[in-house]
């Protein structure tokens, strides 16, 4: 099933080019989570700065049951390079949100910091120094 994407381009030519890579990029999503609504990828030509070139920024808004998803990337000088970063950024969102459908919980990283209990300690603040 392919997903029903929107692509809006501002501040640049509009490309076919363009539009190819974003479809390709978008029909590439099902295979993270397979039942989304929609689609829609705006990328934009920033204002060009004095000592800098041309800055690109991307959003995806993607929907899929129960949730939006967005996902962005700001100022990169390549439109492709910004593009692949906001759909990298927008997996990562969709396996974890598929994680927490399917009842999946990550595993605590070894070096994660654990709150300490008041339980844990019963010593007046002075002792347990």
């Amino acid at each position: 099933m392919s997903i029903s994407t929107q692509i809006t381009v501002r501040g640049m030519p509009h490309s076919t080019a363009l539009d190819e890579h974003i479809q390709a990029k978008a029909a590439k999503l099902e295979q993270y989570f397979s039942p989304i609504t929609s689609c829609r990828v705006m990328a934009e030509a920033l204002h060009r700065h004095q000592h800098q070139g041309r800055q690109f920024s991307v959003r995806l808004d993607i929907v899929v049951p129960g949730k939006e998803i967005v996902a962005n990337h700001d100022h990169d000088e390549d439109v492709y390079v910004a593009l692949r970063d906001a759909f990298a950024a927008a997996i990562r969102q969709l396996e974890d949100y598929a994680q927490v459908r399917r009842g999946e919980t990550r595993a605590r990283q070894a070096g994660a910091r654990r709150r300490r209990s008041v339980e844990q300690d019963t010593r007046p603040y002075e002792e347990a120094e």
